[in-house]
């Protein structure tokens, strides 16, 4: 049975990649829509899942908007799916003419330090095509990955965000893959909005939720002294994308009882920053809070949360 689905899947796949070649980019990104709405419709368990993450993230929200916002949600990843076939087909500088680059500055600071960059972002705007992206204008990325439960479809997206040149470690062992990147003076990057099972996770609060998160990117950079940058991709209203570079996230301060959860905390308040002011373009229908709804044992044992820094506007 699940050969048959993993088969039939990747036969859509390879049907919408063909119909994506024969039609315009505008009425392709228009089909992405509706298949978007499609999947709105066809996956009831993950429709309501979002809908509570997003009631208890956005409280202030009413339940018709969160579904409003829901259905652009689901419409925005069918046109994140479509596009990013699209962009297989394009010349690198093909590539560079859909994308405005917003704080390329703090990027090329970042590099010229020689201890490699680590890249910070989410399931969030078109965080695939930004990867493309930053190869074309800066330099491949090493990348952490899940693989794809169907096999086919990992195959095929891989052969995707290879042709720029990124290359991947897989989640185990990507503690020694990244830290031999960055001895390389590379540029790595993580997605710290996933549901960590492992040991390494560190506790910290994403929407005033207790999130399992990733500790690699800040005992990386606390390891390496290298710099930590957070980068996003929104679509603009001409059909291009904009790619956003932050500052660096700074460092705790010496001392800090906690740093890689301080760290990982600051970070996580960016991302929660941008999915305030965007939440149609995150990815509401996966699992992310599944960590025990108590607070981390530091604060259990009377030290504080680590205060939040001011966040972007």
């Amino acid at each position: 049975m699940r050969r048959a689905r993993h088969g039939l899947e990747y036969g859509l796949a390879l049907a919408a990649r063909a119909a994506v070649r024969l039609l315009p980019r505008r009425t392709s990104l228009a089909a992405g829509a509706l298949l978007g709405r499609l999947f709105h419709g066809l996956y009831g368990a993950r429709r309501e899942l979002a809908v509570k993450n997003m009631r208890m993230a956005l409280p202030s929200r009413t339940d018709a908007e969160c579904r409003a916002i829901l259905r652009s949600a689901f419409e925005h990843a069918g046109r994140h799916v479509i596009d990013m076939l699209n962009f297989e087909t394009l010349r690198p500088d093909e590539i560079a003419g859909l994308v405005e680059v917003e704080g390329g500055e703090h990027v090329e600071r970042a590099m010229a330090g020689g201890k490699g960059v680590m890249f910070f972002s989410g399931h969030f705007g078109y965080w695939e095509l930004q990867v493309m992206a930053h190869a074309v204008r800066f330099t491949p990325m090493v990348l952490v990955v899940r693989p794809l439960d169907n096999p086919l479809l990992e195959r095929m997206l891989e052969r995707v965000r290879t042709r720029v040149g990124t290359r991947f470690v897989t989640r185990k062992g990507a503690v020694r893959g990244l830290l031999r990147a960055l001895r390389e003076h590379a540029s790595v990057g993580l997605m710290i909005d996933q549901h960590m099972h492992d040991r390494s996770a560190v506790t910290v609060e994403f929407f005033g939720r207790p999130s399992a998160t990733t500790s690699a990117l800040a005992a990386l950079a606390l390891r390496t002294g290298a710099p930590v940058l957070p980068v996003f991709t929104m679509p603009l209203a001409d059909g291009r994308y904009r790619v956003a570079y932050g500052p660096p996230i700074p460092p705790p301060p010496a001392g800090d009882a906690d740093p890689v959860r301080t760290w990982t905390q600051r970070c996580t308040d960016v991302l929660e920053a941008y999915v305030r002011r965007h939440p149609d373009l995150w990815l509401w229908m996966h699992r992310r809070w599944r960590a025990p709804a108590a607070l981390p044992d530091s604060a259990v044992a009377g030290q504080p949360l680590p205060a939040r820094e001011e966040l972007p506007r």
